[in-house]
């Protein structure tokens, strides 16, 4: 059994961890942490969407056929250089649509990380 000093030492020690909030201070570093963005993430992210949407979308026009297949489409020829609507152009534009949305993604997160670290507290940086 514990005495009454031992008991009131014991309630004065916990009365000064309370005060020193590790709490708060946890949530901070949290905060903190989940603030940040990891570029290659996003990119990797925004790649493998991009690269998707135009590999469906190409093969979607391809397998619907017509006289003019995929007119707007075709525009992306312009910037992707070797890409056509057809299904080998499919593959063409998939790794086109990686590759800018990879690059996408890591501006976006050092974008959004650096107003992160303009915006957070000097004390924090």
């Amino acid at each position: 059994m514990m005495t009454q000093d031992k008991l009131e030492s014991f309630y004065q020690q916990q009365i000064e961890l309370s005060k020193n909030d590790p709490i708060n201070s946890e949530e901070k570093i949290l905060k903190q942490a989940v603030l940040r963005l990891n570029g290659q993430v996003v990119g990797i992210v925004l790649g493998i969407i991009s690269a998707l949407v135009i590999f469906i979308a190409t093969n979607w026009l391809v397998l619907k056929g017509g006289d003019v297949v995929g007119p707007h489409l075709s525009l992306l020829g312009q910037f992707f250089i070797g890409y056509s609507v057809t299904f080998f152009g499919s593959f063409i534009g998939a790794v086109y649509g990686f590759i800018v949305g990879y690059v996408g993604g890591l501006l976006i997160g050092w974008i959004y990380n650096a107003i992160v670290f303009l915006r957070s507290p000097k004390s924090r940086r």
